[in-house]
């Protein structure tokens, strides 16, 4: 059955579905926060974390990790009316929100759905293939749906106060995510290209105990945050984590690839991941510093950074452009930067809170406004060397 390029591969539908949501996220918050725009059937507040990780950043992972797969287990790619489904899944999910008077378990049961068959799917194909070095990928889309889960059975009724603990969980859950696949992609870019300019690929070090540790520790906040009565345990862990892939960062040599826009920026987005851990672990200790400011380092910084870094280069290297980064797309990385410091800013309260947000807000929004207008066109049409995908 014949299908349109925007179906022949998932990044493709995804990173569009990223991009649309990433214009509209941040103006309905600010509309609703500031402006008293209508709100969807849910607090606000709740909103706007729940969409951020289950909307904006699952449809990233989900547009990453089903093509990704395609190379990691030599599977074909998840296309056509399959992958349209899922993406009307994640849609739905969306929309559910806005739907005053549904029964309690719909906008549940619509909404969780898409991480269920995105976590039963990569499953499937992962664990058929044999490939045991990506379970821990399956794992953590397994841990993900349930800490949808969780705040929905909070919502509901069934289990008051689920919702911070199921919001803390799933952040660190992306955090690992994030350590792990960035951990990957991030010194094996960096050692190729080197190597294409003529550089040596010993320039970019890793060290296998290292990298186990910096991923082991990252894990262990989880665990660790679950302690809720010892908040130094979690802060302990987080230093600890923040100090392992502050020495995994330094030894990738980023400094090496200041001219590579497409790689500078995975450095950027990773050194926003140590900011944000680092910044977890002094919070207990530091009267007047709140726990928002490492979790908007990790959501606006970090989140924010390595998804628009690794969108800008995965939609050129599979539609078979040169791993070059499009004239004026600097400018995404300009947005996205400026929106992470003024969120920071605005929590911390030095320039004070209102000017700051609304200049974070329009800042990641544009961010993602520009990826549209540089990439729309890149997604929807077919690769240039005539290849399928």
């Amino acid at each position: 059955m014949k299908h349109g390029a925007l179906l022949a591969y998932p990044f493709r539908l995804f990173f569009v579905l990223v991009g649309l949501y990433g214009v509209l996220f941040s103006p309905l918050w600010l509309g609703m926060l500031l402006w008293g725009w209508p709100t969807p059937d849910l607090d606000p507040l709740r909103w706007h974390v729940h969409e951020m990780l289950f909307g904006l950043v699952a449809a990233a992972i989900a547009g990453f990790l089903l093509t990704a797969m395609c190379n990691w287990v030599s599977c074909k790619p998840l296309q056509g009316g399959r992958l349209l489904a899922l993406g009307l899944l994640w849609l739905a999910g969306r929309l559910v929100w806005w739907m005053p008077g549904l029964p309690p378990l719909l906008p549940m049961a619509v909404d969780v759905s898409f991480l269920l068959a995105l976590t039963l799917y990569a499953g499937a194909v992962i664990i058929g293939s044999g490939n045991r070095r990506n379970l821990i990928l399956v794992l953590i889309l397994a841990l993900l749906f349930t800490a949808n889960l969780l705040i929905h059975l909070d919502l509901i009724g069934v289990v008051p106060g689920l919702a911070r603990h199921g919001e803390i969980f799933a952040i660190n859950l992306v955090v690992v995510l994030m350590v792990v696949v960035a951990g990957r992609i991030t010194p094996a870019f960096t050692a190729n290209w080197l190597e294409r300019q003529g550089g040596g690929r010993d320039r970019v070090r890793q060290h296998a105990a290292v990298d186990r540790a910096a991923i082991a520790a990252t894990a262990l906040m989880i665990p660790a945050d679950a302690f809720t009565t010892l908040p130094w345990l979690g802060s302990v862990v987080a230093l600890l984590a923040a100090l392992l892939h502050g020495v995994r960062l330094v030894g990738w040599g980023g400094w090496h690839c200041v001219r590579e826009p497409l790689l500078w920026v995975l450095h950027l987005s990773y050194g926003w991941i140590v900011l944000a851990l680092l910044l977890k672990g002094v919070t207990p200790w530091l009267s007047g510093i709140s726990s928002v400011l490492w979790i908007h380092a990790a959501g606006v910084g970090a989140m924010g950074t390595l998804i628009l870094g690794v969108m800008t280069r995965v939609s050129l290297g599979h539609t078979g452009r040169p791993l070059v980064l499009p004239r004026g797309a600097i400018v995404i990385y300009v947005l996205i930067s400026v929106a992470a410091v003024a969120r920071l800013l605005s929590a911390l309260g030095w320039l004070g809170y209102r000017e700051p947000l609304v200049i974070s807000g329009v800042a990641f929004s544009a961010a993602f406004a520009v990826f549209l207008l540089l990439y729309g066109r890149i997604l929807w049409v077919p690769r240039v060397d005539g290849r399928p995908g």
